[in-house]
């Protein structure tokens, strides 16, 4: 157990926190939305990631960066828990705005309780779970999300999500036969989900070699990837 002082220093950076955030954060009511790329608009039948809602999505760093950056540079805060490989420049690259962004590498087994905690004063949080959690647990969550306004992305399958978006056919570029570097990778992001009639789909660069999402399908000499492999092997 922590030491008093230790206890006590946690309380005042969660309130400092809170308050920061509460000043600069609107509610709820003024944004139903919040915002994606224009590479990704057409992706989800909505305006955007929509407001008190979960989101079932691949264990993507790129993924992760293409939905955060958008929010971000709106000046949403955002959240990032229980990712300890995530590269933090490679969120940059995307344009998350590091100012507004908090980190929670390795929340171990209470990664829940730390995701509930923030979704108090913070509009977008991406987790990637660390154990299984009970169908209550979940309940009670996505209860808190809605009354919040806090929108959840996490990197498994989550019951009762908004949609699920998944990375399929990947494709790096730049390399040639023995020689050249891996400049950038074309990518088919699927979404479906419980108001979708039939899944979407939108082909993007993701990343660009300015490590960014693009719509321009890069030509020549492509390397075909199992994302499954590579991706969960990014996050750790």
């Amino acid at each position: 157990m922590g030491t008093p002082e230790i206890s006590a220093a946690r309380a005042h950076d969660l309130h400092r926190l809170r308050s920061e955030i509460a000043r600069m954060q609107r509610r709820r009511s003024d944004v139903p939305f919040l915002p994606l790329d224009p590479a990704l608009a057409s992706l989800l039948p909505d305006a955007g990631l929509r407001v008190g809602s979960s989101y079932s999505i691949s264990p993507s760093p790129s993924l992760l960066g293409a939905l955060l950056a958008a929010p971000s540079q709106k000046g949403s805060w955002c959240a990032v828990i229980g990712m300890p490989t995530v590269g933090i420049e490679a969120l940059a690259g995307f344009g998350v705005d590091l100012e507004r962004l908090v980190l929670v590498p390795d929340p171990g087994p209470r990664w829940l309780t730390v995701a509930t905690a923030l979704s108090e004063v913070i509009p977008l949080i991406a987790v990637h779970p660390r154990s299984r959690v009970a169908d209550a647990d979940i309940a009670r969550l996505n209860a808190r999300l809605r009354d919040r306004g806090c929108t959840l992305l996490v990197t498994a399958e989550w019951p009762q999500s908004e949609a699920t978006i998944r990375v399929e056919e990947s494709e790096w570029h730049g390399l040639g036969t023995g020689w050249g570097l891996l400049a950038d990778r074309t990518v088919t992001l699927r979404a479906s989900g419980r108001r979708y009639g039939a899944s979407r789909r939108v082909r993007v660069q993701l990343p660009t070699s300015l490590g960014q999402v693009g719509t321009r399908v890069a030509p020549v000499h492509t390397i075909t990837s199992a994302p499954a492999a590579t991706e969960l092997a990014a996050t750790g």
